[in-house]
């Protein structure tokens, strides 16, 4: 089964969604990934929030509850919360969702994931069998290999490559803290988001070969997976020229390497 591990839905609000960029400032829902899902050869898809709230975490399950090709859901919620153990135990009765996302990107503290109401809600999530995706900057990472640390017992996913800048080489620090990173057994990592992180009019396959290299080099085949991040990914490349700068890549990989990569790891990862 191929997967297309990390995308969104959306319908667009002005005042939410200051952060879109004008090409994507429109509605994006299920009927409009399905003909690109049939044209690229994918078998279904994980939807994750892009609003910080229990509203689209919601949105994100009943449009998963209507199209089969959704497979799973990484929402939100307060991981702060006093209440949240009631909060998991109210999302557990939803068989999709899959884990959860907080938008670290967006927090000034460098070493937000590290703080003690945080870090209290995240030891919660294994109890009731969540995942939990990493989305930071690189300059955040000192404190993802802390992190990912303290919680041996939990799955982690690092989203985009953790977002190095792909416009010029990518940093020696990037590089050393994503192998530190990997050295814990529990932690995943996505090969999405990154032309985005490219220039968007001018990208080449060879600006994407270090950073995939460093990332496969240290998380294995059988620890990363593709997620195309549409629709933020029409900013700089339809759907099949994201997928095709990863199937260049591992082209030369077995078959097996290259089903799990595709999907295989994504299926373990969320149990899907």
């Amino acid at each position: 089964m191929i997967i297309d591990a990390h995308q969104h839905f959306w319908r667009y609000n002005p005042v939410r969604d200051t952060w879109m960029d004008a090409p994507i400032r429109r509605d994006f829902l299920p009927d409009d990934l399905a003909p690109v899902l049939a044209a690229n050869g994918m078998d279904g898809c994980v939807a994750v929030q892009a609003d910080q709230s229990e509203e689209e975490t919601q949105f994100l399950l009943d449009l998963a509850d209507k199209y089969h090709f959704v497979k799973g859901v990484v929402g939100w919620v307060d991981l702060r919360a006093d209440n949240l153990e009631e909060r998991l135990q109210h999302f557990a009765q939803y068989p999709k969702l899959k884990g959860f996302r907080h938008i670290v990107q967006g927090e000034a503290d460098d070493r937000f994931l590290l703080r003690e109401d945080f870090c209290k809600g995240v030891s919660l999530l294994a109890k009731y069998n969540f995942t939990y995706d990493i989305l930071v900057y690189p300059h955040q990472l000192p404190a993802v290999v802390e992190f990912v640390g303290m919680f041996p017992g939990q799955r982690f996913v690092v989203d985009h490559l953790a977002k190095p800048d792909f416009k010029k080489e990518l940093s020696h620090e990037w590089a050393e803290h994503m192998r530190a990173i990997a050295h814990h057994r529990n932690v995943y990592c996505k090969l999405s988001g990154m032309v985005t992180e490219a220039d968007w009019q001018h990208w080449k396959q060879e600006d994407f070969d270090p950073g995939i290299e460093v990332v496969l080099t240290a998380f294995g085949s059988s620890r990363v997976m593709f997620g195309s991040d549409w629709p933020v990914c029409l900013l700089a490349a339809e759907y099949a020229q994201v997928k095709g700068i990863l199937e260049s890549y591992i082209a030369g990989f077995s078959h097996s390497e290259v089903g799990m990569i595709m999907g295989g790891n994504a299926r373990t990862f969320y149990k899907l």
